[in-house]
């Protein structure tokens, strides 16, 4: 069994927002593979799926950014998932917008959903997608709260699709083919 988690803030206000971007990838996934993400479980929105004969869970959680461990470990203990088992997809603002990059485990990288992920799990040992959204040039808050520009918003579609397709050769090849696949792939031209 595989625990795929999509970092974002609940409520309208934040869709579409650079910090949202995990929970964008799993709706992309739950559409390709015809899941429903919407029962109330876990502090979150879950649902599931099976691919290449293995079971997915699909996570958004609802606890805002800064809790996100919360409902991880909450599906973790019940589903008994080992840590190599849970797929994390978040915003990564030192990777420029185009890009992706793969990671079997790590340390937070400043990154306040992955601190409380660590912290919950007491473990790093979790595989990350982090999806580029870019530097801030101003107010970090402001940045990763704010919507992609339209030219941005276009390749961000593109990335999303890419992402999704890097979470599902995790799952069926392991971190590191998705790694040698999409590490260093770039939608920009």
């Amino acid at each position: 069994m595989k625990l795929v988690v999509g970092l974002g803030n609940p409520g309208r206000e934040y869709e579409n927002t650079r910090h949202n971007i995990g929970f964008d990838v799993i709706d992309y996934i739950a559409d390709k593979v015809g899941a429903n993400v919407n029962k109330i479980k876990f502090k979150g929105l879950l649902g599931e799926f099976v691919y290449e004969g293995e079971k997915v869970l699909l996570l958004k959680p609802s606890t805002f950014m800064n809790l996100s461990g919360e409902s991880v470990r909450e599906a973790k203990d019940f589903y008994k998932i080992d840590d190599k088992d849970i797929i994390v997809v978040y915003d990564d603002i030192a990777i420029d917008v185009g890009r992706i990059r793969i990671r079997p485990s790590g340390s937070d990288g400043g990154h306040n959903g992955i601190k409380n992920i660590i912290y919950q799990l007491s473990s790093d040992k979790f595989s990350r997608v982090r999806v580029g959204v870019g530097a801030p040039k101003g107010d970090l808050v402001s940045h990763v709260l704010g919507k992609f520009t339209a030219d941005e918003r276009k390749i961000m579609d593109e990335v999303i699709k890419v992402s999704s397709e890097a979470v599902l050769e995790i799952i069926k090849n392991g971190v590191q083919s998705a790694m040698n696949k999409f590490n260093g792939y770039c939608v920009i031209k």
